[in-house]
């Protein structure tokens, strides 16, 4: 496979979106909603993010949107400011391509040129082999595991907390805001 394209997200890609979210939802704990969210609702959440400056990104192969990520503010209160959590999906048939991977790098190199200082990946099922992997290729560390603090298919779950500094990380105090951005290329 050749490497997917990246580019922002559109209101045209959110029925694929939705499309890839939904397997997850349905057949794994690696997220913990319980019922696929709509088109509708994925392109509320899509305009959320992008109405706070923040990436979403997709990635386009063979003609379709193979997979996104993007950034959302990691806590509501002001201090965390310059946090930002990380969610990404790949559809199904086409996970260890490097879709993942490539959108990942996308993103953390998107948020460190908006002023972000810290990236923070809570992945559900401490058995999600795959995702932690990937956080780790990326260089986020494990820094803690939240045991059953979900129950999805009759079993408790766990998640499993990683963190990536971006940037100066907290070695120095930053002298502007994150600055809001317009859409990647």
């Amino acid at each position: 496979m050749d490497a997917p394209r990246l580019r922002a997200a559109d209101d045209d890609d959110m029925p694929a979106i939705a499309g890839i979210y939904a397997h997850y939802v349905e057949a794994s704990c690696c997220t913990f909603e319980e019922t696929p969210p709509s088109v509708d609702e994925m392109t509320r959440r899509w305009r959320q993010i992008r109405a706070a400056g923040l990436p979403w990104r997709v990635a386009e192969s063979g003609g379709g949107v193979v997979g996104y990520a993007y950034a959302g503010r990691f806590r509501a209160r002001s201090a965390y400011r310059y946090t930002v959590e990380n969610s990404v999906y790949v559809a199904r048939d086409e996970v260890r391509r490097g879709v993942g991977f490539a959108l990942m790098r996308a993103l953390i190199a998107d948020c460190t040129a908006l002023g972000y200082r810290q990236m923070m990946a809570v992945i559900g099922d401490s058995a999600n082999a795959a995702s932690i992997r990937l956080h780790t290729r990326l260089g986020f560390r494990t820094i803690g595991h939240e045991l059953a603090v979900g129950l999805k298919f009759g079993r408790w779950v766990d998640a499993v907390a990683m963190q990536l500094a971006l940037g100066e990380g907290g070695d120095t105090v930053p002298l502007a805001e994150p600055s809001p951005a317009s859409p990647p290329p």
